[in-house]
Parts: C-alpha cells; sequence; structure tokens
C-alpha cells in the first residue's frame, strides 16, 4: 500500500487560488483524491494564526478532513510589513517523514520554488515519490521540475 504524507502551505495555496481564479482550494476533494491513490497516514496543514473568525472555522474543517493543523501567529512589524513564514517547519517536517521508513509519497502543496531543493533531496537520498500541487500560472518552474509529478490545481480543484 502506498502511504501519503500531505503537507499543505496554506498561505500558499489560498492566496494562489484567489488570485488565479478568484476562488478557494478544495482540500476535501483533494483528500479524496490522494485517499484512491493510497493511506494518507500524515496530514499537515501550516497556516497563520490572526484569530480571524472565518479563518478558525477554515481550520475546523481541514482538521475535520484530517489535517493536523500547525498555527503561527500573525506578526505585524513596526514598519507595516508582516510576517509570517512556515517554509522552514515545513521542510523539517517532509525531511522526518521521508526519512521514517513509513512514508513512499511526499505531497507538496505549494507553488514556492524555495521548496524545490527539498523535493530534489527527498527523492535522492530516501527514495520516495514527491508531488507537488500549485497554481501553474504562479508555480515556480524549478519546483515543478524538481516533482516526480506536478498537478496543476485548477477550477477542477476549487470550491
Amino acid at each position: 500500500m502506498n502511504n501519503i504524507a500531505v503537507f499543505a502551505d496554506v498561505q500558499n495555496i489560498y492566496y494562489t487560488t484567489r488570485q488565479a481564479y478568484g476562488r478557494q482550494f478544495n482540500y476535501k476533494k483533494l483528500w479524496q483524491r490522494l485517499a484512491q491513490q493510497g493511506n494518507i497516514v500524515m496530514a499537515k496543514a501550516y497556516a497563520i494564526d490572526s484569530g480571524n473568525s472565518g479563518q478558525q472555522k477554515f481550520q475546523a474543517a481541514l482538521n475535520h478532513i484530517g489535517f493536523e493543523i500547525l498555527l503561527k501567529p500573525y506578526i505585524q512589524r513596526s514598519d507595516g510589513s508582516a510576517k509570517g513564514d512556515w517554509d522552514v517547519g515545513i521542510a523539517i517536517d517532509i525531511m522526518e517523514a521521508a526519512a521514517s521508513e513509513s512514508i513512499d509519497t511526499v505531497v507538496l502543496l505549494s507553488g514556492d520554488g524555495d521548496f524545490d531543493r527539498l523535493l530534489e533531496r527527498v527523492k535522492q537520498r530516501y527514495g520516495v515519490h514527491t508531488e507537488a500541487y500549485g497554481v501553474a500560472a504562479l508555480t515556480a518552474k524549478s519546483l515543478i521540475l524538481a516533482a516526480d509529478q506536478y498537478h496543476a490545481i485548477d477550477r477542477d480543484l476549487l470550491l
């Protein structure tokens, strides 16, 4: 049986689907699709906690689907800029999952090219199959090339 670990860069997916389609990503539909490919043994969704009630409902829905929700506080800097980045946390968790002998496939939901080397490394070092989901026009070409399989998010995976 194909054991699957899913890692969702929630902010990236939210903003890219909103920019490209004006709609939200359908995590439930993705879950159903992945469940047909094997056993989802780990699913983590990385988000920024702004304390917004709508966001809390969304996070509860993700948790109900089967995702473990990991939150970082929203940080507003004195210069007006904001910070909320999970890249290092996602990278550590993917490396640890790939290193465990129980994971066959790593699925990353992000269009962020910073993850290209990560996918290449876990394939080489641990022999796991890698897949990436992202909005085609907003996904880094290097990430598309690094994944064993790239899935363009289109209207089929939107609410």
